[in-house]
């Protein structure tokens, strides 16, 4: 058990690159205490040696000063995949593209963030990343030989999308299926998350190699299932539920998208799209419907303006609410 005040010490060391302590991103691997001596022993994963040396020496300043003795701290070799700690894993996917599984990404990270839970966003969409947009990042991520330190959106969310390591947004990228699995499974091992209560993974639309990629290479506790209440969401329910449910993932709940608009002036909704299918779809799928999200220019305004986090409406409360409720947390 590590003293209250060398713990205090060490989480107030904050990692270059990171903006997240060495005790969050959870590099503390051991605290001796041996004749007025603290030895500190720190796992190096995604540091550069620049940035152990600036750990190290401000590690060993705080350290001293809260115990009132000398302070020594050493590296170790450690891995990403080894070092994070991760709580729960949510595959957010759908059938088809375009029904805004990006977006209930966001609202579903944002409103957990508001809850007070750690949390970090994982674009697996390579070739069509829209999180960074969607929260106003476009910082480039660094790190070392033996890992990546994602890039933490204002609010304090760290996320790594394949944007972020592109010259431009407007890069394409023309990979075939076994560079995008390569690029996928190393997102998997060499990112540093650290301590997270929740990791949301935004997953590329439809049912091929990718998200069989990510359905393998990553702990995921369950998957929410995005649609829209148009003619073929039945079959594209359907789609992503038996994928879900041939790799031996648990459907947490379903999602529907663009379900309708209110208008304000006549205090109705109005269902563009077609009759709301939310209950009938929760059905197909066996899990609860988790929330209909309305079509609102509030959220394309900050979502153009990288402010996503910035939504905040009943609907996505209850979002967050009913998915921690599926995943056996209590609320």
């Amino acid at each position: 058990m590590i003293d209250e005040k060398i713990q205090g010490a060490l989480d107030s060391i904050l990692v270059p690159g990171a903006d997240r302590s060495i005790v969050q991103l959870n590099l503390v691997k051991s605290v001796e205490q041996n004749d007025g001596m603290v030895r500190v022993v720190l796992g190096n994963a995604a540091l550069s040696a620049e940035v152990q040396k600036y750990v190290s020496e401000s590690a060993r300043v705080a350290v001293a000063a809260v115990t009132g003795g000398d302070a020594k701290v050493d590296f170790v070799a450690a891995k990403p995949e080894v070092v994070n700690e991760i709580a729960h894993t949510v595959a957010v996917m759908s059938g088809k593209g375009g029904v805004g599984k990006s977006l209930v990404t966001g609202l579903l990270a944002a409103e957990l963030k508001r809850r007070g839970y750690s949390v970090g966003i994982l674009d697996a969409d390579l070739t069509g990343s829209s999180i960074p947009k969607m929260f106003g990042v476009d910082g480039r991520p660094q790190g070392s030989d033996n890992g990546i330190l994602p890039v933490m959106t204002a609010s304090g969310m760290p996320i790594i999308a394949m944007n972020l390591l592109l010259e431009s947004d407007d890069q394409p990228v023309i990979w075939r299926g076994p560079l995008i699995d390569k690029a996928i499974r190393q997102f998997g091992k060499e990112v540093l998350w650290g301590k997270l209560d929740y990791l949301l993974i935004d997953l590329p639309p439809g049912t091929a190699d990718a998200v069989l990629t990510v359905m393998q290479a990553f702990p995921i506790d369950g998957a929410v299932i995005v649609f829209t209440p148009q003619d073929l969401v039945e079959m594209i329910v359907r789609k992503a539920f038996n994928m879900a449910k041939m790799m031996d993932k648990k459907v947490l709940g379903v999602v529907e998208n663009m379900s309708y608009v209110y208008v304000p002036e006549l205090d109705k909704k109005m269902e563009i799209f077609g009759p709301s299918r939310g209950e009938e779809m929760a059905k197909i799928a066996g899990a609860p419907l988790l929330g209909q999200i309305a079509i609102d220019p509030q959220i394309a305004t900050l979502c153009d303006a990288g402010n996503i986090d910035g939504y905040e409406s009943q609907v996505v409360t209850d979002l967050g609410e009913n998915l921690l409720s599926a995943l056996g947390v209590s609320v």
